[in-house]
């Protein structure tokens, strides 16, 4: 069942909401304990909400929400008022925040119902979500338990898969973090225009990259929450002051004509054949539907777009985390020894080893006497990688390729990649998100019995017609090898 579908119920009082919450808290806490989605189940802030709807549908007064009642599910690097939100790293456990993050307080003004924080990668620091705080467990692929379900919103990926209960995932991603997860655990991902959805209440990862996006069974799901959380907020310097567009309008209605763009350079070398032949069949559904589709050269996003978007986010990552050091902000200690000894034993004490090492990375670069060689030619670079794009977008609708090269993979395998190697996994998809560019990851088939991902990159505010083709997805039979 469709959310849309399940709004509808709701507001006929077909669906007990009170009663529909407690089976989906029990039904997430059992889930928590194999896969480990979460990193706190709001059982008490959930039937909380469900309450005070369920008060406001029987006095007539809920007909105007478009979330009634879904469940919807919060990455933990996005604030939730009296919550636990920590973005997955130990110096900030404890942490419950005095407000909602502006996504949030949207979904839940238009009937949502807050049922956890999902699991990441501390802070965000990953492609597979191996990279959790100290203390926290790590989320598991929903098709196999030994694999990864991708990062850093890889619990949101996860539930999105796993639940049976309607439900939409609330995600983040730097530098691919809502794709990934969506293509390992087959769901769909959509990652938005920079801007349109606020960052006030995200704890950052990089100021100039972050953005908030969802997660859900089927574009539908996914387009309906982005829907809600999208708009103009003045407490957000880099908000979008434009007009929020209704995403579940434009599905169902024809491509036909519509002309997409084959990225010559996302295919090839460090690819699995797997995915690329999942891939090349979705776009003959695409052309099925009357789709236009020709090969187009991206060279400079997928050469470039790995090391520019490691310079400007691990010195963002750098500056962002200079803030937790154990006076104002993150996990204390008794005052003893010098300034630096202190913030030093409060640092190697609760950050992990990937967040060490982007913070001395982002430093290194942001340095005197290395900016200009690192920091400012990585800024120099993307704005060439935008304006690459924004030269492709003059003749394409939208642009393809795979989501992530390889398929899901086992966390044995993971164990013996080197830092740079895990940090190839982002190479399709950092591209589109150092631009600031809307993407969609579409579910189009499976191999193995692991889901494939295939990437809809569209321009600056054209969320609508990467879900239109997106769409097609859910009414297409899947492929399988």
């Amino acid at each position: 069942m469709q959310c849309s579908e399940f709004v509808e119920k709701v507001k006929n009082n077909e669906i007990d909401i009170v009663e529909h919450t407690h089976k989906v808290i029990e039904e997430c806490k059992k889930i928590n304990k194999d896969y480990n989605y979460f990193n706190v189940v709001s059982e008490e802030l959930a039937l909380v909400q469900a309450n005070k709807l369920k008060k406001l549908i029987n006095g007539k007064k809920a007909d105007n929400k478009k979330l009634l009642g879904v469940p919807v599910s919060v990455k933990d690097n996005i604030c939730v008022k009296g919550v636990e939100s920590t973005a997955g790293s130990r110096i900030l456990k404890g942490y419950k925040p005095l407000f909602n993050a502006t996504a949030v307080e949207n979904a839940i003004n238009q009937g949502a119902i807050v049922i956890g924080k999902t699991s990441q990668d501390e802070f965000g620091f990953g492609g597979f979500s191996v990279n959790a705080g100290l203390g926290f467990k790590i989320p598991k692929n929903p098709f196999d338990k030994e694999r990864s379900c991708g990062g850093s919103s890889g619990g949101a990926g996860g539930l999105a898969q796993k639940a049976t209960f309607p439900h939409i995932a609330l995600g983040e991603s730097t530098g691919g973090s809502i794709a990934c997860p969506a293509n390992f655990c087959g769901v769909f991902g959509l990652t938005p225009t920079y801007g349109i959805v606020s960052r006030y209440g995200l704890i950052d990862y990089g100021n100039s990259l972050d953005k908030i996006g969802t997660l859900g069974k089927s574009s539908n799901d996914a387009g309906l929450l982005q829907e809600v959380i999208s708009g103009y907020d003045e407490k957000d310097s880099t908000s979008l002051n434009v007009e929020n567009e209704r995403y579940t309008e434009y599905l169902g209605g024809s491509v036909e004509g519509l002309k997409v763009g084959i990225i010559k350079e996302a295919f090839g070398k460090g690819n699995e054949k797997a995915v690329e032949n999942q891939v090349y069949k979705g776009i003959e559904t695409l052309k099925e539907k009357g789709v236009k589709a020709e090969e187009i050269s991206l060279e400079m996003p997928i050469k470039y777009g790995l090391a520019t978007y490691y310079m400007i986010a691990t010195s963002e990552a750098s500056t962002n985390l200079a803030k937790y050091c154990g006076m104002r902000y993150g996990a204390a200690e008794k005052l003893r020894g010098s300034f630096n000894e202190y913030f030093t034993k409060v640092r190697s004490k609760n950050f992990g080893d990937e967040a060490k090492r982007r913070v001395i990375l982002g430093t290194f670069a942001r340095m005197a006497g290395h900016r200009d060689a690192f920091y400012i030619k990585a800024a120099k670079v993307r704005t060439k990688i935008i304006n690459e794009y924004k030269k492709a977008f003059k003749q394409f609708d939208a642009l393809i390729s795979p989501t992530v090269p390889i398929l899901p993979p086992k966390f044995s395998e993971i164990e013996k990649l080197t830092p740079l190697q895990n940090y190839m996994i982002d190479s399709i998809l950092v591209g589109p998100n150092i631009a600031g560019l809307p993407h969609l990851s579409v579910p189009i088939g499976y191999d193995q019995n692991l889901p494939v991902g295939m990437l809809l990159t569209g321009d600056h505010l054209q969320e609508k017609k990467l879900l239109q083709l997106g769409n097609l997805f859910e009414t297409t039979k899947f492929h399988s090898s």
